[in-house]
């Protein structure tokens, strides 16, 4: 999880596949004293994935992601070895609230319902169209650590409409 540092771009390939790379500053944890340090994660999303993002999400924007990590080599263009490390992004998520995202200068209708989430089974990774989802906004001062036990209920095991 971590913030944008730039606006995606969305981009096609030859194939017309839909593609787009960014980068999440993402701060490491730290301890008392210590200095806060923060990590670049390069990032690419396919298809529908990399659509949904560069539709929803901007620079400056929290952004949680869900993928693999993807290790390049390539020949850079003085024809020496590198390789390049990154995220393979399956699913992208907001992890801010629409109203950080309105402080950014985005409007609400940019944030609207995203389509719904799609998944693939029982097909490799390369051939699967990449699911997304959207985190719902979260209800303002609750949570399992404030909630009191009154807040809960219990339910049975032998009920089958469970709440989740």
């Amino acid at each position: 999880m971590g913030r944008l540092t730039a606006d995606p771009e969305l981009k096609k390939t030859a194939s017309d596949l839909s593609v787009t790379s960014f980068t999440l500053a993402v701060d490491r944890n730290y301890g008392k004293g210590a200095d806060r340090q923060t990590d670049f994660i390069n990032c690419v999303a396919w298809r529908q994935t990399a659509e949904f993002i560069s539709r929803y999400f901007s620079k400056g924007r929290l952004m949680a992601v869900e993928g693999s990590i993807q290790v390049r080599s390539y020949v850079d263009k003085n024809e020496n070895k590198r390789q390049a490390v990154e995220v393979l992004v399956d699913q992208a998520y907001f992890a801010d609230s629409k109203n950080s995202a309105a402080a950014s200068n985005a409007t609400p209708d940019d944030f609207g319902p995203p389509p719904p989430p799609s998944r693939s089974y029982g097909s490799s990774a390369a051939s699967a169209a990449p699911s997304f989802q959207a985190a719902s906004a979260p209800t303002p001062n609750f949570g399992y650590s404030n909630g009191a036990a009154e807040d809960f209920e219990e339910v049975s095991e032998d009920e089958e409409d469970l709440p989740f």
